[in-house]
């Protein structure tokens, strides 16, 4: 996998990264907008990220909320080809037991048709939604965990994108198209490259799972943070090298926000917390703007629910925010870090990456 490995890891100095900075985008709706503006926005954040030398940027999938228009990472990836030339485009994740496996060689087949050497899969087993969205995805009325089922799904996912089941298997004269089956000449095969595969997660089950296979693994830092280490160690302990990798490399997603002024900053994330609060308590809505956050009314399990919610994000001025992704690289020892942020108004989303590509020089 030639993008895990094509940016070298930089020095700490001041005015540098560590490691090399992506962004993760879930194309939030704010109180007032609508999802054409949501929409809009990310495509000017992965341009934005492109111009200011990010590594990479991915989109994620969920379902039934209203605050949130990526329910297509495949749609959206596509939108962001035709608008960007050079930064790697994926997914945070497609989540595969919403799919089937074929579906995904075939979205993820055109996407690499038409972003050559550009796409990244990512791939989840949670539902991305409650369980009854699930079911409606699914179309089924009981819904397994998925545990046990993901990776033989991941197993035909691959064997899609790479044409190669075994005689005799009941999907062996099945293509995915795009794929290697159109450059096949005689006398051998021209195999086509296919998306970087990587494994998510926000616990110790992709985390095992991904390290056994040789592959690059995310972790949800920015709503697990207690099993960030644990998964971490998890994965590089269970790492096999193998023809994607020889050693280890992970990243994590991390909310990180900045502002000209830091108490700002702090105004603007609250309106994620109370969003998240919302759809915690069953009440999912768009996600407020800060006058209505501050007009949230706060219960003591509610405050204490924003309290820890809040503890993982990094906000405040530029400085503050490079000194805390700083402090993130080196008590994880990450590969690189996708940055997140879930505010209201789209100018605080892009002024905050302005900001944090200017603390490093970017």
């Amino acid at each position: 996998m030639s993008d895990v490995r094509d940016h070298s890891v930089r020095g700490t100095a001041r005015g540098t990264a560590p490691v090399p900075l992506s962004v993760l985008d879930l194309a939030t709706v704010g109180s007032g907008r609508t999802a054409r503006q949501a929409l809009e926005t990310t495509t000017e954040l992965a341009r934005l990220a492109e111009r200011r030398g990010f590594h990479r940027f991915w989109v994620a999938e969920h379902h039934s909320m209203p605050g949130v228009a990526s329910s297509s990472p495949a749609v959206i990836l596509a939108h962001l080809a035709a608008r960007t030339e050079r930064i790697r485009l994926g997914s945070g994740g497609v989540m595969l037991p919403n799919h089937a496996p074929l579906v995904i060689a075939e979205q993820f087949g055109t996407l690499e048709a038409l972003a050559p050497g550009r796409i990244d899969l990512g791939l989840g087993r949670a539902p991305g939604t409650d369980g009854a969205t699930a079911a409606a995805l699914r179309r089924q009325d009981h819904l397994r965990e998925g545990a046990d089922d993901f990776p033989e799904q991941l197993s035909d996912l691959v064997r899609f994108l790479d044409d190669d089941f075994p005689d005799g298997h009941p999907f062996a004269r099945i293509h995915a198209v795009p794929g290697p089956v159109q450059g096949r000449v005689p006398g051998g095969v021209q195999r086509a490259d296919r998306p970087a595969i990587w494994l998510l997660g926000s616990s110790g089950f992709s985390a095992r799972l991904a390290g056994l296979l040789g592959l690059p693994f995310s972790f949800a830092h920015h709503f697990s943070s207690q099993n960030t280490l644990p998964a971490l160690e998890l994965y590089r302990q269970s790492f096999r090298p193998s023809e994607v990798l020889d050693r280890p490399y992970a990243s994590i997603g991390v909310q990180a926000l900045a502002a000209d002024d830091p108490a700002e900053a702090r105004r603007q994330v609250m309106t994620g917390a109370v969003a998240m609060l919302r759809l915690r308590s069953g009440r999912p809505g768009l996600v407020p703007t800060p006058e209505e956050a501050e007009a949230h009314p706060l219960a003591e399990h509610e405050r204490e629910f924003v309290a820890d919610w809040l503890r993982p994000v990094i906000f405040g001025s530029p400085d503050e925010v490079r000194a805390g992704l700083d402090e993130l690289v080196r008590r994880t020892g990450v590969d690189e870090l996708m940055l997140t942020s879930n505010a209201h108004g789209p100018q605080v989303r892009l002024r905050s990456l302005e900001l944090i590509a200017d603390a490093y020089g970017m």
